[in-house]
């Protein structure tokens, strides 16, 4: 079941406003019945305004009015007419502990799908085309240190992303009439 937007909220309101049991609430909200109790103790979430989730459209006053005079009733969160939030695809976020190992996944990328396109890797790997052309000249600052590891078992990309990226690039070039190279052979100079 899904979760109404700003539960703990949602729960002050329903405790302050409603006569439903601590078991309806803590249901309808995802959270334990306990929790709901500390709430209408004043232990947990001092200080948060309640949110109404009659007039935001969650829940209607009359499905309160039928909980509150059946104890086994359940609310019932209504269908929401909003469009689920899109994930954009914009500059990815690579953890600091990750940084330093980008340059290796660029390097295996570069060496091991020549078909992708800057862009491509970069969207990928979360980088700019400069730092991409840098480790492509071996003009990086730690091109010294730099060895081809993949991005996948990095963590700096996902599978899925890569063979779709792939794919891409490939059906680009069968479209300008170039060959298709060949997929990678196997790790073998990893484990060396």
């Amino acid at each position: 079941m899904s979760m109404p937007l700003m539960p703990k909220a949602t729960a002050v309101w329903l405790i302050e406003k409603t006569a439903l049991t601590f078991t309806q609430i803590a249901d309808f909200c995802g959270m334990h019945p306990l929790e709901i109790q500390a709430i209408a103790d004043g232990e947990v979430a001092q200080g948060i305004v309640g949110y109404d989730p009659v007039a935001n459209s969650q829940v209607t006053a009359a499905d309160i009015a039928r909980c509150e005079s059946d104890a086994t009733a359940r609310l019932k969160l209504l269908a929401t007419t909003l469009p689920a939030p899109k994930r954009l695809r914009g500059a990815r976020y690579t953890p600091v502990a990750k940084r330093n190992d980008r340059p290796d996944g660029i390097a295996y990328l570069l060496r091991n799908y020549p078909q992708l396109t800057e862009a491509q890797v970069g969207k990928l790997m979360g980088t700019t085309k400069e730092t991409i052309q840098k480790v492509r000249d071996r003009t990086h600052w730690n091109s010294a240190n730099i060895k081809p590891r993949d991005p996948v078992i990095l963590g700096l990309c996902s599978q899925g992303d890569l063979n779709s990226a792939v794919m891409l690039a490939n059906e680009r070039l069968e479209r300008e009439g170039r060959t298709v190279p060949p997929p990678p052979p196997p790790e073998a100079d990893e484990a060396a």
